[in-house]
This record gives C-alpha cells, structure tokens and sequence, in this order.
C-alpha cells in the first residue's frame, strides 16, 4: 500500500514556485556562462598557440648569430631578453649537434605558479620546437614551453562572472517570483479562503475578488457562481427544515404545539423547577360535547370550533406561558413561572368565562361550547410529568362530572386541604 504523505509536509505554491524560478535561472546561467568560458578558452588557446609561435621565431632570429659563433653567453643574453618579457615559461637553444647553448625558465614559485603550468600543460599545444635557420641552412633549434597565467586568469575571471551572474539570478528569480506570487497565490488565497469559510462556516455569502490573470478570474467567476446556487440552495434547505420542524412540532390546525413539544417543555420546566425550588401549574382542557357537535354539524364545523376554543384559550394566557393541542378536543396549559396558586386558579377562570360567548362559525351560524379545566400544581401533585398530567386530567374528569364548563383543582393527599373552588 502506497503511504499517503501528511498534509503538513506538503509543499506550499510559494516555495514550489520560488525553486522553480531559482532553478531555471541558475541553470540558464550556468550553461551559458559554461558555453561562454569554453568558447573563450577555445579562442584565447588558439591565441596562445600562435602566440607562442610568433615569440618562438623571435628568438630564433635573436639567437642566430650566437648560435653561428657557437657564443652559449651571447645566447643565454639574447633568450632572456625576450624570454623574461613574453608569455613563457621556459626557452632552451641547441646547436646542430643537439649540444644546449643557451637555457632560460621562469623562477615563479607557489601554488599560483603550479596552477599556471597545470592550465598550460592541459590547453597549450607540445613545446615549440623551431629551427634555427643561417643562409637557409639549420645552425640549430629553439624548444619553448608557453606560460599558462593568461588562460587562468581568463578561467578565473570567467568563474567569477559565473558566480556573479548566479547571484544576480538567483535575486532576479527571487523577485520574479514574488510579482508571480502577487498574481497567482493572492487570488487562489482569496479562493480558499472563501472555499474553507463556506465549508467550515456554511458563509455562502462571501464572494471570491477579481483576479488580474484571465484564468484565475475566470475560475474565480465560476466559484462564485456556485457560491449563488449554494446560498439558494443553502437558504431553500434552512427554510425547509424550519418548516418541516414546525410540522413536526406543532398541530396543523390549531397551530398550537403538539403533545411531544409540550411533554418535553413540561420535562425541562420541572427540571429547572426542581432545581431553583419554583413552583408551576398544569391545566388539563377538555371541550364539552365536542362530540356531539361533530356528529350533528360535521367534522368541518368542528374544526371551526377547535380554532376558535384555541385561540380564545390563547388570549388568556401570560407571555411566557404554554397551550398545546394533546388531540382531538383536548388541550394542556403549563403555567411557569407560577408565584401562587391564586394565579393559576385566575387563569383558568378566565379561559372558562371565555367559552360563554358562542363560537361564531364562517356560515354565520354560532354555536355554544364550553371548557372543563383540571389543575395540578408542581410539587404538590406530582414531581414528574406522568404523575403531574395524571392528576391535571383526573381534576378534568371530576370538573366534568360535578359541574362541566367550570374548572377543579387536584385532590391529591398532599394537595387535598388546598382545594378552593370558585365558580
């Protein structure tokens, strides 16, 4: 299995665009500035060479009468006059017999002097070997060995401009690179960033900037047009859930809450009751002969009514207090924050007087209904929500036994010398 390398030791597009910028540059200049010594070696060798020939017949004709009188002194005299002015490193003269007449070198020492004769030695031709001619007749020969200190001068002031030229590129590369960046890496920044806040922030609001390179801007143009489909989308998507939220916790035709969003705002209340020691009430609604209205004028009629009681029921309420459809004509009320019993007995005395009045219907009809309420009280009648809706619905029941359309408080054992009806 091939291992996948970490994004952290990925190359950034700066450094990868920085050493491809050094690297052709330094490249370039290296083999130009190779090509150009070479060639320059080439010329100034060739350069040497007949150079080196032209000093040789000099001294041939210099030496001439010394070699005819067979003079070593006047020969020695004659070669280092020339010698020690020109570009060599070492003369010798002979005679016919090959006997030498006249010897002179170059007395340089040190490593520059070694190095001459290595560069000499490598790209100078054989010693110069020419003969001494009197009346077109040979009287002797000349040996010259070429002196190596212009072509290494050459070969280091050749490396030196290569090294300078090098520099110079690589800064030259440098800076190229950076004007690239600007162009490139500043838009594709701009894309990520916008890339990395829609995905991570779900920001399908920000919109990547034009670029100055046809391309970039191009692709930053398309990006931002997906960017829109996405905001729709994202927005159709948000809207959507809200809605398919609501439907999930609210009745379709009262639009009140349903019984599971009221179950579990009754559980977080008597959590935080239970918590701060507060006190909170339950109502338990029930519309009287609701049955009977439907069986006589129709489910539509009914529906009517069931609007109308939970409006009405509504109006009656504080701010911060809670009514929910539980199904069919049954409806809950949670009281919270609750200071006294009074208040709770307050309001269900409202939301029965409330019912006296016919509910008017669409076809101009009225019809007459009324409300039974059963209240528990947390925590007399019950410390969780089973038990506390328990005792709210028994209180319903008894209200709609005894006297339907009036409201009953809970008879629990811990709430029985609590009771006060008021009619």
């Amino acid at each position: 299995m091939k291992p996948t390398r970490k994004p952290g030791l990925r190359p950034t597009l700066r450094s990868v665009l920085g050493r491809g910028h050094l690297s052709v540059a330094l490249l370039a200049v290296g083999l130009a500035g190779i090509s150009l010594t070479l060639l320059g070696v080439l010329a100034l060798r060739v350069y040497a060479n007949q150079n080196l020939h032209l000093i040789a017949r000099s001294i041939t004709y210099t030496v001439e009468a010394a070699v005819v009188f067979d003079d070593s002194a006047a020969a020695n005299e004659s070669l280092a006059l020339i010698a020690s002015t020109e570009e060599v490193a070492e003369a010798k003269v002979f005679n016919n017999e090959g006997v030498q007449l006249a010897h002179w070198q170059r007395g340089d020492t040190g490593m520059f002097a070694q190095l001459e004769v290595q560069v000499a030695t490598a790209l100078l031709d054989e010693p110069v070997n020419l003969p001494i001619m009197h009346q077109q007749q040979q009287v002797g020969h000349i040996e010259l060995v070429g002196q190596g200190r212009s072509l290494l001068l050459f070969l280091l002031s050749g490396l030196a401009g290569i090294v300078f030229c090098t520099v110079l590129s690589a800064l030259a590369a440098q800076y190229l690179s950076r004007r690239l960046l600007g162009d490139i890496v500043r838009p594709l920044r701009g894309l990520a960033s916008v890339a990395h806040a829609a995905r991570r922030e779900r920001s399908f609001d920000r919109r990547v900037p034009e670029a100055p390179i046809a391309e970039l801007n191009e692709l930053g143009n398309d990006f931002n047009a997906l960017l829109d489909e996405l905001e729709v989308w994202h927005s159709h998507l948000q809207s959507e859930n809200q809605t398919l939220a609501h439907q999930a916790s609210h009745d379709s035709l009262t639009g009140l809450p349903n019984r599971a969003f009221f179950e579990g705002r009754l559980t977080r209340s008597l959590r935080n009751a239970a918590r701060q020691q507060d006190h909170l009430a339950l109502l338990f609604l029930d519309s009287d002969h609701f049955k009977q209205i439907n069986d006589t004028l129709g489910h539509a009629v009914g529906d009517e009514v069931l609007i109308s009681v939970a409006d009405r029921i509504r109006a009656q309420l504080r701010e911060h207090d809670l009514v929910a459809r539980l199904g069919g004509d049954e409806f809950a009320v949670l009281l919270t924050p609750l200071h006294s019993r009074p208040d709770a007995e307050h309001i269900a005395e409202k939301i029965v007087s409330s019912m006296k009045l016919p509910v008017q219907l669409d076809s101009g009809r009225s019809v007459a209904t009324s409300l039974s309420v059963g209240i528990a009280f947390y925590p007399d009648d019950g410390a969780d929500p089973a038990s506390l809706l328990n005792a709210a619905d028994a209180a319903m029941y008894q209200a709609k036994r005894k006297r339907p359309g009036q409201w009953q408080v809970a008879q629990t054992e811990r709430s029985a010398n609590e009771i006060d009806n008021r009619s």
